[in-house]
């Protein structure tokens, strides 16, 4: 059967009324005589279980669930830096029952960092649409001392326990990576990355006092520090955070270059069709703007933002002309 000949294809084409769920949720009817899709819409999540990806793909899974009757499942496949779960989109079905929800780094940093890529960004990874956004939060743990209290005192600190500089992130070529990469060939200092599959194992090895330091999206470093079990440094908005106003940004402390704003953005297979795109963005963007969605982001320190899916595709080409070159100037590249 051809792409254009199967009945989730045709759905889309015929959506003529309605809102934009209720056309998902005839997607999924519509489909009901092929097994692998009976339970709806998979989301696969590049993110493990507790993580900011994890978050939002479930807020706006619930939400397409709950208003439109399709069954929205979250599908976690950490790894690799989120590759694994771009592997898994590879494997499905170009019919609009799978999309990805993944950090925006996959496609805007990944082409320059990784010498061999086991997917082509532009063909498949197709843009749906943008879900949301977030500053990033430096943030050191136990095992810097409690004088350490400033972030010129812990590039100090840094520069002279050059051993005792292992900094983690949620992997390697994530923007909390390089975000440490660039503060630390900003300060001439020395350093080590330790990269985890994700936030939550991290911010456990940060705790723990297994690392020094980290960078996160501060929504998950907010509770910690809170709490007085971290310190977050600095927020790499371009002015203070709203979600953590006790933290002066890198600009405020004399880092005018290290603005960077996480975002991560649903895609769809390879070869889907431009009206099945065109539908599932539709349906994320009614979903991603209900205030049940606004609400929990907030609460993780984020900030729901949809996109049509020409409106994401111009931002990630834009940050890969950004990004290309930070790459070379910190020389970083994996395997």
């Amino acid at each position: 059967m051809t792409t254009s000949e199967h009945p989730v294809q045709r759905r889309w084409l015929l959506r003529a009324g309605g809102t934009a769920l209720a056309t998902l949720a005839a997607m999924s009817l519509g489909s009901r005589s092929h097994a692998a899709r009976d339970s709806g819409l998979r989301i696969l999540c590049s993110g493990p279980a507790g993580s900011i990806p994890d978050l939002v793909a479930r807020a706006v899974g619930e939400q397409l669930s709950a208003t439109s009757g399709l069954h929205a499942l979250v599908d976690n496949r950490p790894g690799a830096a989120g590759q694994l779960s771009v592997g898994a989109l590879k494997a499905a079905p170009a019919d609009g029952s799978t999309i990805l929800l993944v950090q925006g780094a996959i496609a805007t940093v990944y082409p320059f960092l990784y010498a061999r890529l086991g997917y082509d960004p532009a063909l498949d990874l197709l843009p749906v649409s943008l879900a949301s956004e977030m500053s990033l939060g430096l943030a050191v743990g136990p095992a810097v001392p409690a004088q350490v209290q400033t972030l010129a005192h812990f590039i100090d600190w840094i520069r002279r326990n050059p051993a005792a500089a292992n900094i983690g992130s949620p992997g390697t070529g994530t923007l909390p990576h390089l975000l440490e990469a660039m503060l630390f060939h900003e300060a001439g200092a020395a350093w080590q990355h330790i990269a985890y599959s994700g936030g939550p194992p991290a911010v456990n090895a940060l705790l723990g006092g297994q690392i020094a330091a980290l960078v996160l999206p501060e929504g998950l470093l907010r509770p910690h520090h809170a709490a007085g079990r971290v310190r977050v440094l600095a927020t790499s908005g371009p002015t203070r955070s709203a979600y953590l106003a006790d933290v002066p940004s890198f600009v405020e402390q004399g880092h005018p270059n290290l603005v960077v704003t996480e975002w991560f953005a649903f895609f769809a297979p390879g070869g889907s069709s431009k009206d099945t795109i065109a539908g599932l963005a539709a349906a994320l963007q009614e979903a991603i703007a209900r205030p049940a969605v606004a609400a929990t982001f907030a609460q993780a320190g984020m900030t729901a933002a949809s996109s049509t899916p020409a409106a994401l595709s111009a931002r990630i080409a834009v940050e890969q002309r950004h990004w290309q070159p930070v790459l070379r100037t910190l020389e970083i590249r994996a395997d």
